[in-house]
């Protein structure tokens, strides 16, 4: 039986609790920030991109681009007691047990952060850790913001074996085995294209003062997925939790950043704190734009999957075929969804095929999770 940790509620230190926040309600909706950057070959360009010999786009310094041998992270992933945040956490800890004991896995044990502030019903099924929620109305319906604060409570108070961590979320599913991707004291982690830290310099700024280094000291990066030591993730989050309070509290930069505001902060978390990230794109693959799994990592399941019966994309309008996490928010799809037509990238077949052999396996699947 799983062990189930409480970290029970201290009293917010004021150096969390930080102005009043503006109301904003946002959560996982990225079809603004698609369709705005997206361009007909968007999806070939990444694919293409993926496919080059070396996946590392940055290397901090000198660090050699080997990966630490046998350096086991701790699977760490945030999510709340919602049908839908459930859902998805157990189809990725059911991909997690598949891949863990796998050649070229470097992965250690697992915990579900749970920052509903008690226990649910997977606290059976899966290693759990409860911790507090924001204070009421301190999120201003912006639930991410309780990630970094579910962050800074779980390292204060667990005991993590593993020396390294690895930041994940629901929808996040294992392809291939993982290895340690850090080195030693940089992390690494998945560079996403609309964080554009240089493009947003005038905003960046309020947070990370021309005094500390330039601009491109914050890397493009949000807080998942990293894989990162857990010494220097204690050191980071609490700037983490207290730089996301402060963006959300200004208006311009929460007008700017949106949804995004939380790994934003994150970013310049690590830089406050001197941390450089070895950028890894094959870390992460997010269809239907990337196209093929090919010895990517993780497939990331954010965006709508749409499209017509002649395999055609049809992204922001409903398709004749689809796939959207968000299609589920009150209880979890059902087993044996219809497979993508013919045409459609092999990318979206295979996280179709993936979440139908996870549905089919665990017990009680339709029933335990519905609102």
């Amino acid at each position: 039986m799983p062990m189930i940790e409480r970290k029970h509620m201290k009293r917010v230190s004021p150096l969390f609790v930080v102005f009043g926040l503006g109301f904003l309600l946002a959560a996982y909706n990225l079809l603004n920030m698609a369709m705005h950057h997206k361009s007909p070959n968007l999806g070939a360009a990444v694919a293409n991109g993926l496919g080059m010999s070396d996946p590392i786009t940055q290397v901090p310094g000198n660090t050699k681009r080997t990966r630490d041998p046998g350096l086991r992270y701790h699977v760490a992933v945030t999510g709340t007691g919602a049908p839908y945040s459930q859902w998805q956490c157990r189809i990725m800890y059911y991909w997690y047990k598949k891949v863990r004991d796998m050649p070229g896995s470097d992965m250690g044990k697992f915990t579900r952060i749970l920052h509903s502030g008690s226990p649910d019903n997977l606290i059976e099924e899966m290693p759990s850790f409860v911790v507090d929620p924001l204070p009421e109305g301190l999120d201003r319906g912006y639930i991410v913001l309780n990630r970094p604060w579910a962050f800074v409570q779980w390292l204060e108070s667990a005991t993590i074996e593993e020396e390294y961590i690895l930041m994940a979320e629901p929808d996040h599913i294992f392809v291939n085995p993982l290895p340690n991707l850090a080195k030693g004291s940089h992390p690494a982690g998945y560079p996403f294209f609309y964080i554009k830290p240089a493009d947003n310099e005038k905003i960046i700024r309020k947070f990370y003062p021309k005094d500390k280094g330039p601009v491109t000291d914050v890397d493009p990066i949000g807080n998942s997925p990293v894989i990162i030591r857990k010494s220097i993730l204690g050191e980071i989050a609490p700037t983490w939790m207290n730089v996301s309070l402060r963006m959300k509290d200004d208006a311009e930069t929460d007008k700017a950043f949106g949804w995004v505001l939380e790994m934003y902060a994150y970013a310049v978390a690590s830089a406050l704190h001197k941390v450089k990230h070895i950028l890894r794109k094959d870390f992460m693959l997010q269809p239907p734009w990337d196209l093929e799994v090919g010895k990517n990592f993780i497939i990331h399941y954010t965006y709508g999957c749409d499209y017509s019966l002649k395999g055609e994309l049809t992204y922001g309008k409903i398709g004749e075929w689809r796939f959207d996490k968000r299609s589920y928010l009150s209880g979890p799809p059902p087993r044996n969804l219809s497979l993508p037509p013919p045409g459609v990238p092999e990318s979206v077949v295979r996280l179709v095929k993936m979440v139908n052999e996870a549905t089919a396996n665990i017990p009680r699947w339709e029933t335990l999770n519905r609102s």
